[in-house]
């Protein structure tokens, strides 16, 4: 994991505000989520004449593998080794009860050959692809109705080439939406450790309609100008345990979703019990998010000794209307930011809309989300609380939060919320200060 010297820094501040850094807690773990398991029997890529020298197309190869590991069903799982060396790939899917271990120098590289590249349908909760109407491109490493599956190693490295996808962005020529870099869809007992991510087309890891989801000891890189390279999107998933990982993208680091607008209201599955525990990176965007797709409900996340540094915005929960659904149960503590656009954003005005259908009568709810123990250095704007007229945003507690700018900072900004603040700096709006409100912050929500 890259080190930076912020991390020097932040150890230095044993106290946030008046409050105790409580050190033992940051080695939390939800580790064992879902396990590691040792597979019965070992195979090759190599036996299915893969060849790992950077210009052979191996996708045949790898699909040959998965299919054998899933015809013979071997009682344990199958490890399917990838050794060191280059291994250009085109778009496989995993199996059940399979491990995908990358070797130390061990590199699954996408091909750039985008215009073979495999469409298949778009979600159900989306309507269509997520930048086009239609089909959407299928992710380089992909999963459907799968269970007990992990991908890991020795810090091997999946790289999806994405220059030519961003390209075709940026030129508006993209025919379809790009593909994910890693997608599980329909699954369980998913685990993804010990892996570097460089370079996606578009969003790194996309677990969707999937339950008991661990990421762990992951790295994702990727320019800060390559567009919607989101790092790890839990997506109407729930039981997910995202630690130790080290993001800087061109997109959100972390971002909870969980659908879109009447597709995701129809679909109506929702995020919930999300564990995001010492993550560490940079962006332009969002450290950790919040949709802006959450037509299908966001619960129970909790978010914890997070370091930021050189983004755009700390924290950022979206929505807006028409999106319908709810955000509800969020804690959100111990965070270190420095150099940030804006250090906190709730905002109810965020995001586009999949067709002109939706529902603007369908309101999202925000209600119960608690920030706290948060201290930023260089964070040009403190925050903004921006909820809808007819559905406010309710018990949102700011307790110790300190956001300090390298200048004249402008204030914070409230509008169509209620709740309460403790030991802000700079002063918090006035909606967040009467005592009426205290009650959002003096009970654990």
């Amino acid at each position: 994991m890259e080190f930076h010297p912020f991390m020097v820094v932040l150890t230095c501040f044993l106290t946030l505000g008046s409050l105790p850094f409580n050190v033992l807690a940051q080695w939390r773990t939800c580790e064992g989520t879902v396990a590691m398991k040792e597979r019965a029997e070992t195979i090759s890529i190599e036996d299915f004449g893969g060849v790992g020298d950077g210009r052979t197309v191996n996708t045949a190869a790898f699909r040959e593998a998965v299919y054998r590991i899933e015809h013979l069903g071997r009682p344990g799982g199958t490890l399917l080794h990838v050794p060191a060396g280059v291994w250009l790939t085109g778009a496989f899917n995993l199996t059940s009860h399979m491990t995908l271990h990358l070797a130390q120098g061990a590199v699954i590289r996408a091909v750039q050959d985008t215009g073979n590249w495999p469409l298949i349908e778009p979600l159900p909760s989306y309507g269509r692809g997520r930048e086009l109407p239609g089909g959407r491109y299928m992710s380089l490493i992909h999963g459907s109705w799968i269970h007990d599956v992990i991908i890991t190693g020795e810090n091997g490295t999946i790289d999806g080439q994405g220059d030519v996808w961003w390209n075709m962005w940026r030129q508006r020529t993209l025919p379809f939406t790009r593909p994910n870099l890693i997608e599980i869809m329909h699954s369980t007992d998913v685990l993804i450790t010990n892996v570097m991510l460089q370079n996606s087309p578009f969003w790194n890891i996309h677990p969707v309609y999937c339950s008991n989801v661990e990421v762990r000891h992951v790295t994702i890189v990727a320019p800060h100008d390559s567009p919607n390279t989101d790092g790890i999107d839990p997506d109407s998933t729930s039981n997910v345990c995202i630690e130790d990982c080290y993001i800087s993208t061109g997109d959100d680091l972390v971002a909870i979703k969980s659908g879109w607008d009447e597709y995701g209201i129809t679909y109506a599955r929702s995020s919930s019990d999300i564990t995001i525990r010492r993550v560490n990176g940079s962006s332009p965007f969002a450290g950790i998010a919040i949709g802006s797709e959450m037509s299908g409900g966001v619960q129970n996340v909790l978010v914890e000794h997070v370091n930021l540094y050189n983004m755009g915005i700390g924290i950022h929960l979206k929505t807006n209307i028409g999106r319908g659904g709810s955000i509800r149960n969020v804690t959100v503590s111990d965070v270190y930011m420095e150099n940030a656009r804006k250090g906190v954003r709730l905002a109810g005005d965020v995001g586009d809309h999949p067709d002109n259908n939706y529902n603007p009568n369908a309101l999202p709810v925000v209600d119960g989300v608690t920030i706290k123990n948060v201290w930023g250095v260089n964070v040009l704007q403190p925050g903004s609380i921006q909820g809808i007229e007819n559905s406010p945003f309710t018990r949102i507690c700011l307790s110790n939060v300190k956001l300090r700018g390298g200048g004249a900072q402008t204030p914070w900004k409230c509008t169509d919320v209620s709740g309460a603040a403790q030991e802000v700096l700079p002063s918090p709006c006035e909606q967040l200060t009467s005592t009426s409100g205290m009650g959002s912050c003096s009970t654990p929500i």
